[in-house]
């Protein structure tokens, strides 16, 4: 099966991607890395690509921001079915090499390939998601408190459930996954801690089609609401829609994360069912490193986003989220004790 490797360049007024297939490495005049193609800043999206409705779209909607507000030129390179490192390389070196800067690579499977392509572009800025392990002086990390957000998320589970029973759905069992987990499964147990919480994993490291497979976290979300469960939290990226899907039918509550899911085009049809979302700033990393770069002072090192700087979060587009005063109420004192030092969040479950 051949694998195919899309370069989009993002157009925010057409609101179009041009696509570009390259195959085996025969590359048209059009693909990023040729002369042709028009310098900018650039991402590398993660697993599930554009379209997960959640983490990439994220990213996307932060370099359309820069585009309109910055006037710069965006690109997009899409990540190839079961792809190796050596891929990822590829990809950031073509990236790179077309001229653009920063350079920014969506999820912590760019570490190894970062690793190798950044200090042979000392002059390009590089941007990692989710990673703080490779380090440069050309290189920003962009980190976030994903636990503080989704303790946020298990306080509001533990205040709607009816059953006493939610649920808990992760991509790939990863450390990163796994904050996610231990935020939401510490938010329910110390609201109420009668509350059972079903934990489960799609797949296993290197396996991580628990990221891009819909089906399967539609699949583990009838599993959950079979046992009971009424409301589920995924964190599994463009396999997460899917246990959105069927929560959803059953008409339970889910929460959603990364991007406010209640707003998101594709899940419309099951929007009322989404009670929140755990917000990630991914939109606002990715603008504020195009941005430092623009103005001639490029992030780099540890940057972090956390609930003190709503860096995370909880949305409250739903109105029904809203209308349920004593939720809300939980949840911003909740926010302000983490925020105040009073609550220390777990990062491992």
């Amino acid at each position: 099966m051949r694998r195919i490797t899309r370069i989009a360049t993002v157009g925010v007024a057409s609101a179009a991607l041009a696509l570009t297939a390259t195959a085996c490495g025969n590359k048209s005049s059009s693909d990023a890395g040729s002369d042709s193609k028009e310098a900018g800043a650039a991402i590398a999206y993660d697993i599930g690509g554009r379209g997960d409705q959640s983490f990439n779209d994220a990213a996307f909607a932060g370099l359309s921001k820069a585009e309109t507000e910055l006037k710069i030129k965006g690109n997009a390179a899409e990540p190839s079915q079961g792809e190796s490192d050596a891929d990822k390389v590829q990809r950031l070196t073509e990236l790179a090499r077309s001229g653009n800067n920063p350079v920014i690579g969506i999820g912590f499977a760019y570490a190894p390939a970062l690793k190798k392509v950044a200090p042979k572009f000392p002059k390009t800025t590089f941007g990692i998601i989710d990673d703080s392990s490779v380090t440069g002086k050309n290189i920003a990390n962009m980190v976030f408190n994903e636990e503080q957000g989704s303790y946020l998320a298990g306080v509001a589970a533990a205040k709607v459930t009816k059953s006493k029973t939610v649920g808990f759905i992760g991509g790939v069992e990863t450390p990163l996954i796994k904050k996610f987990e231990a935020g939401f499964t510490q938010g329910v147990k110390e609201t109420d801690p009668s509350v059972k919480v079903l934990s489960q994993y799609l797949t296993q490291p290197p396996n991580f089609d628990g990221f891009s497979k819909p089906d399967l976290g539609k699949a583990a979300a009838q599993g959950q609401l079979d046992k009971k469960a009424d409301v589920v939290y995924a964190a599994a990226g463009l396999a997460g829609t899917g246990s959105i899907e069927a929560t959803a039918q059953a008409g339970k509550w889910a929460i959603g994360v990364d991007s406010d899911q209640y707003a998101q085009k594709g899940l419309a049809a099951y929007k009322d069912q989404i009670l929140t979302s755990v917000t990630k700033g991914v939109d606002d990393a990715v603008f504020n490193l195009i941005k430092s770069v623009k103005d001639g002072s490029p992030q780099s090192g540890e940057v972090r986003y956390g609930l003190d700087k709503d860096g995370v979060g909880l949305a409250d587009s739903n109105p029904a989220y809203a209308k349920l005063t004593d939720v809300v109420a939980a949840v911003d004192k909740a926010k302000k004790d983490v925020v105040d030092g009073k609550i220390t969040v777990k990062t491992t479950p």
